[in-house]
Order: C-alpha cells, then structure tokens, then sequence
C-alpha cells in the first residue's frame, strides 16, 4: 500500500493519496481544485488516479474532485447521506458511485469502509482503511472534518455560514452520537484528518499531523467528554466566526464548482488598462505590499492585502466571489502566483490580471490623482483623540479575542462583518485596531474604499495598548 498525505499551508488542509501498489489503482480524498499535485505524485510512484472521493461538501475551499475526475477519468464516489438538502447536485450528471454508511470501495487490495459521521454536517463520512493483503485488520481511519487532533469538527457551520437556523445545538447532539462511534474503534488505529492547526473548521486544532484513536480518546477533549449536556456546551462555546466565503464554498461544492481545465494564471496588465476600471465598484485592486509601504500611498479604491498565510481567509471574507480583481504587486511574481492560486481555490474565477505597483502609482500621479494615506496613530495618543467623543475606537478583532480583554468604550466590528455594518459606525473618525495590526491594515483601507476616509490605523493594536499599560474592560489574563 502507497499513502501520502499532502498538505496546504494556507488552509490548513490535508488530502491524502492511497494506492495499492499491485494493481496501480489510487485514490485520492479530499482534493483541492489543482490536480497537478495529485497527478505528480502518481506519475512520481507509477500509480493510475482511479478514484475521487471526499469526506463531506466543503465550506473552506473548492473542491477539486470534479477537477481530478477530467483530468484523469477518474470515478466519484460521493456521500448520499444527510437528507435531501445535502445531496451532491451533480452526482448523476457525473455518474458520480453514492456512498452510504457500511459501504466499501475497493481500490486495487485496499479496502475503504464507509462510516456516516454526521454532526460538523449531515452527510459527512469517515473512511476506515484496510491494507488487505497484510491480513492484520484496519489500518487507520480518514476522519476529514469530524476528528482533528486534539479537537472536533464544529458543528455551528451550517447555522452560521449557511444561514440554516436553530441547527447549531443539534448538530451538537449528532456530533455527540457519532463520537460514540469514534470511541468504539480499535485503539491502534492511525487517525488521518482533514485538517490542522490554523483551520476555521475547529477552534482548538493540533499541529500534528495524525494520531491514534486511542491517543486521541484519553487526550482530545470532545472524544473524551462523555456527558452530552456537557458537550454542546464546550463544543458551541468560543468557535471563532467563519469566514464569509464559507457559505459560497457549501453552495458551489454542492451545485458543482465549473471545471477549468487548466489552473488560472494572472497575465501583467498596462497600468493605463487598470486604472481605466479603477472606479468600477465590482472591481476590486487588491495591493499586496507590505501594509507599510500601502500606508505609504495608494490609489484610491484599493485594498491592502498583503499576501500571507490569511491571505484566502480575508479575500474571501471581504470581496464578493463574483466580482472582478487585479492584483497589484511590487514585482515579487511568487506572490502574485501563490495570490493567484490561493484565489482560485476559493471560487475567485474572475481575477483579470496583475500590474506593476511602481508602473500603476506613477501613472496614477501623472493623470493627475494625488496618492492617498493611512494616518497612523500611537496607543497613547487614542486618549487624547477620542476625548469628548472626538472618535470611535474600533475593535476589529474576533470574539473571543473580545471577550478576553479590550479598549473600554470600544465598538467591536469583527473584520469579515467590516462592509456589511458599515452603516453602524458613527460619524465620528474611526480609530482601528486589532491585535498586533496587521487585520487594522487590512481594516482600515477597506473603509477608505468605502469612504470613510477618517479611519486610522492605531500602530501595535491590542498588544500595543496592554504592552503601555493603558486601561481595560473585560477579562484579560
């Protein structure tokens, strides 16, 4: 048997390929859109990408199986669990192999049960591995969104990001029985799952990439709480906000993502070409400097978006996954590639092209626009600036960072609800922080972009504030 699992940084994603190395027949779980790496791999090992199967419709990325399927012929085998909401819209279109709890599929001589696991979402499956010419039982069990190390899925998604109300505390008691199920198994079985730390889809996830059912019974908090009252509780209490893209992903994964073909790839654009559309309100230019050199000078409309690791997680929070983008870089092409990719597999299928920063802010000033500027502000000059009601502290950071301590008098926008409670900020200038400033960055040229020219940026944010010693509302430890 051939495993290997791959794993994306940016999502803090893992899809695995399994292949029975008798016959060449492979599978691969939970795919993302690229298939280049899943096809690399094959090639690399001499195996045949048979089969496509994932765990569950994913909120947090594209899925990549109908991608896969095209680019290889490959068969889907898709959960027909769930209920009738919950069923894959393509799967007949696609002559997709449903799958239901007690199921196998068979690649080569490696055998996959199918466990329905329901609770992070209705249709969620588990695949239990077994290498079956080594006659020594299951190896290791695929968990996707249902077991993570150290943690469980989030069972609030579907109330939360796809707007099915009063289903968080249910979904709990569902997760609850299927854990009961997680419990049963052979202790030594290797636990493989679908995500890791820095993942929206748990709020307590490890750093390590596996484990085992027994390890994870005496050391996961959520497999080890055997009183349900006292599970949903703790499983529903201090899930971070979702990212806003989340209810677009559950929506294209289960309609069918459009197939590409070939992963997009962003062609330079004449800075002329860009700033023709620069007024364009479905269009958004998307800097991605450092937030220093943005700060510095922008064209007016753009968003400061430096690509890192949370680069996918604020675009799809922020930018409608319908509308238009350019990128704009200093030059560095890995960002714009990586930016590119990242997009893509998200559901930003609509990104024109990238420009040259220094071409597009010289051609800006020389038709005769002046460059726009993040004021800046010290964490001991807020005082003095808000007195007498002069200004609004903003909080842009997520609950939980809220309720553990923050700036008394402050108004707590969390950045992904930043556009849609626009209309809620008063009048008064807005002085933005978050916790170390790099989402206040982000924060503030988006309420430029939205016209709230009087936003500043407060230097340092949280970390600033208490690090001076200034006062505080709420706990803080």
């Amino acid at each position: 048997m051939f495993f290997r699992e791959l794993y994306d940084q940016s999502l803090a994603q893992a899809s695995y390929v399994i292949g029975c190395q008798a016959t060449g027949e492979a599978i691969v779980i939970d795919p993302l859109r690229d298939p280049a790496p899943y096809l690399d791999v094959a090639r690399a090992e001499g195996l045949r990408i048979t089969h496509v199967t994932e765990t569950h419709i994913h909120a947090d990325f594209v899925s990549g199986a109908r991608e896969l399927r095209a680019a290889t012929g490959a068969r889907l085998y898709l959960s027909a669990e769930g209920g009738s909401d919950w069923q894959y819209a393509f799967a007949a279109q696609d002559e997709a192999v449903l799958l239901h709890d007690g199921d196998q599929i068979m690649v080569g001589n490696i055998q996959l049960d199918v466990l329905h696991t329901p609770g992070h979402t209705p249709e969620h499956l588990s695949f239990i591995v077994t290498d079956r010419p080594r006659g020594a039982g299951p190896m290791g069990i695929l968990t996707g969104d249902f077991v993570f190390v150290g943690d469980v899925g989030r069972p609030d998604l579907l109330e939360r990001a796809a707007g099915l109300s009063d289903t968080m505390e249910a979904s709990a008691r569902t997760l609850f029985r299927s854990l009961g199920r997680f419990r049963a198994l052979p202790e030594h079985l290797q636990v493989w799952p679908g995500h890791g730390a820095g993942s929206a889809c748990g709020k307590a996830l490890g750093a390590v990439p596996s484990s085992t059912v027994g390890y994870e019974k005496r050391s996961n908090w959520g497999v080890a709480e055997a009183d349900e009252a006292t599970f949903v509780a703790a499983v529903l209490d201090g899930q971070p906000e979702p990212p806003r893209y989340f209810a677009a992903m559950k929506r294209i994964n289960r309609d069918g993502p459009p197939v590409l073909g070939q992963m997009p790839v962003a062609r330079r654009l004449g800075a002329t070409e860009v700033l023709a559309g620069a007024s364009v309100s479905s269009r958004w230019m998307v800097d991605l400097r450092s937030a220093r050199q943005f700060a510095d000078g922008f064209i007016a409309g753009s968003l400061s978006l430096p690509y890192a690791k949370s680069f996918s997680t604020w675009a799809g929070s922020i930018i409608p996954v319908t509308d238009e983008m350019v990128l704009m870089s200093d030059g560095d092409d890995d960002a714009v590639r990586w930016a590119v990719r990242d997009l893509s597999r998200i559901g930003f299928d609509r990104i024109l092209g990238w420009v040259d920063a220094s071409e597009a802010l010289h051609a800006w000033r020389e038709a005769g626009h002046v460059l726009q500027t993040v004021p800046q502000l010290s964490v001991t000059d807020v005082a003095s600036t808000r007195a007498d009601g002069a200004a609004t502290v903003v909080d842009v950071r997520g609950r939980t960072e809220w309720d553990a301590g923050h700036i008394g008098g402050a108004m707590h926008v969390p950045l992904g609800d930043l556009r849609q409670r626009l209309h809620e900020l008063p009048p008064t200038p807005l002085l933005v922080h978050c916790q170390s400033g790099a989402r206040s960055a982000v924060a503030t040229s988006l309420l430029h972009r939205l016209g709230r020219t009087d936003a500043v940026d407060i230097r340092g944010g949280f970390t600033a504030w208490r690090a001076a010693g200034l006062p505080l509302s709420g706990p803080v430890e």
